[in-house]
């Protein structure tokens, strides 16, 4: 029988394409949403959850929304959805607090100074990355000296009294501030924890301990109210300070018990190891044993940052107004009063925007350095 098809030479023969019907937007809703009675239940069960929730919950975000108005009986006139005019009178207040006007140009400046000093810590392909991490270790002390003020090297701000910073300012101050100091301290600490020293392994278990034993609000409460008892007459220490002091240690603790899990998965032979190169302690460590204990605690690391930085919140118990004090407080005023919904929906999209990136970062991470991450 004669046949149409071009004959080839063994092992010469064009890949073909795959079968329409295992590739494409169809084959993947066979695969994961058809493939069993249960998942076909459970499709259309999900399917009915969001034909009933979505339709009215899209009405009262955006289309029957007020983004304009000058309060409440405005938005309430002019339609039945969320009143956004009340977030967008109020943002400003929402992201600086009450950080002097004419000073805020110094907030938008150490931000963007964050967005670069972030580059060469993220991603490790950018041109003169070790110039950049210099850079990125020095931004806490120039970001801290621009938000507060004050002559450094003959240059002078105007001092900005800390009990001004608010909102999306004071919770990017806290969180960061956290991150950059929890990871040395916790390597530190779980190293320390380890250590074949008595002094050093008593100190790190019992700092760890004490610290793990204790929620971040009793610290906080500590830090704002009782800690000028046991302070000198006279003494002032400010409340921000001890606030970040307190949360970098609380950080740190967890971190420690994290690092200390990468360090147990570590197999004897590594350090072996480097004891046949003849490596010292912190050599081996720094070359050898470190770089694989973070590779394998990337996820417990991520956590563990964004359980900080969500509990920034916590600082509106001892007075500091982070976006969801300032948006309670906004509430206080008759203009805007019933609006809770907006203030709530507002602040928990701009922590899951926050949390979500740094998950992301989380998963690119792991996929980078191969650490058996499926996708």
């Amino acid at each position: 029988m004669a046949s149409n098809e071009k004959s080839y030479a063994p092992g010469q023969h064009p890949d073909l394409p795959a079968p329409a019907n295992l590739v494409g937007p169809i084959a993947w809703i066979r695969g994961n949403l058809l493939s069993s009675p249960t998942n076909i239940v459970l499709t259309a069960l999900a399917a009915w959850f969001l034909y009933t929730l979505l339709p009215p919950m899209l009405n009262w975000l955006f289309l029957d929304a007020v983004f304009t108005g000058e309060d409440r009986n405005a938005c309430r006139a002019a339609g039945e959805g969320a009143c956004w005019a009340f977030i967008g009178e109020r943002f400003k207040l929402f992201t600086y607090g009450f950080y002097p006007l004419e000073q805020r140009w110094r907030v938008n400046l150490s931000f963007v100074l964050l967005c670069l000093a972030a580059v060469p810590v993220l991603f490790d392909k950018v041109p003169y990355r070790k110039y950049g991490l210099y850079y990125a270790m020095a931004f806490p002390f120039i970001a801290g000296w621009l938000l507060v003020g004050g002559n450094i090297l003959g240059l002078e701000l105007p001092v900005v009294a800390t009990d001004k910073f608010g909102g999306i300012m004071l919770t990017l101050v806290i969180g960061v501030t956290g991150i950059a100091f929890s990871l040395p301290i916790g390597i530190l600490l779980a190293l320390g924890r380890s250590s074949r020293l008595p002094l050093i392994r008593v100190f790190c278990i019992g700092f760890i301990e004490f610290i793990r034993g204790v929620p971040l609000i009793t610290l906080l409460f500590v830090a704002s109210t009782m800690l000028s008892y046991f302070l000198p007459p006279g003494t002032k220490f400010d409340l921000l300070l001890r606030v970040l002091i307190m949360v970098t240690l609380f950080a740190s603790a967890y971190m420690a018990e994290v690092i200390r899990g990468g360090l147990q998965a570590i197999p004897n032979g590594q350090i072996e190891a480097g004891d046949a190169l003849g490596l010292k302690y912190w050599p081996a460590m720094r070359l050898i044993v470190l770089p694989q204990a973070l590779k394998i605690s990337i996820p417990g690391i991520v956590n563990t940052f964004i359980g900080l930085y969500k509990d920034t919140t916590l600082v509106i118990i001892i007075g500091l107004l982070d976006p969801l004090g300032i948006g309670r407080a906004s509430l206080a005023d008759t203009k805007w009063t019933g609006l809770s919904n907006e203030v709530y929906i507002f602040v928990a999209i701009f922590f899951f925007i926050s949390c979500f990136a740094m998950s992301r970062y989380s998963l690119y991470l792991e996929g980078k350095l191969e650490t058996g991450h499926k996708r």
